[in-house]
C-alpha cells in the first residue's frame, strides 16, 4: 500500500490539520531541551535517538497520519524517510520544522 501523501508538507497545512477534526500524530523528534524551549501543542516528543527504542509507541498510529518535525526539517526528514522505510507509509515531514511555524503560524512559540 503507498502513501497519498508527499514526503513533505508545509506548515500552514498542518495547521489546516489541527483546527479541522483530522486525526493525526505531530511528532516531535528534537532534544528535550529544545521541546522545553519551544514547542507546538498537541505534540508528541520521542527524540530522534530515541526512535528506535520507542517504535512500539508509533505503532498505534502505523495506519494514520504522522506529521514529524524538527527545529528546521532535517532531522525530521530522516525520521519520516526511516518510518517509511518500516511501512509507516503515512509520515510526512513538516517543511522548515518548528522555526517556519513559529514565523509563520504562531509567533508564541519562541524562536531559537
Amino acid at each position: 500500500m503507498s502513501s497519498d501523501y508527499s514526503i513533505e508538507i508545509d506548515v500552514q497545512s498542518v495547521k489546516q490539520l489541527q483546527d479541522s477534526d483530522e486525526s493525526f500524530l505531530l511528532l516531535d523528534v528534537r532534544q528535550p531541551e529544545e521541546h522545553a524551549t519551544a514547542k507546538i501543542d498537541g505534540s508528541v516528543l520521542i527524540p530522534m535517538g530515541e526512535l528506535g527504542q520507542r517504535l512500539d509507541e508509533l505503532e498505534p498510529h502505523r495506519e494514520g497520519r504522522i506529521v514529524v518535525h524538527c527545529h528546521h526539517g532535517g532531522r525530521s526528514m530522516q525520521v519520516t524517510e526511516a518510518l517509511r522505510s518500516r511501512g509507516f507509509d503515512s509520515v510526512q515531514n513538516m517543511a522548515g520544522g518548528i522555526d517556519a511555524w513559529s514565523l509563520q503560524i504562531d509567533g508564541s512559540v519562541p524562536r531559537y
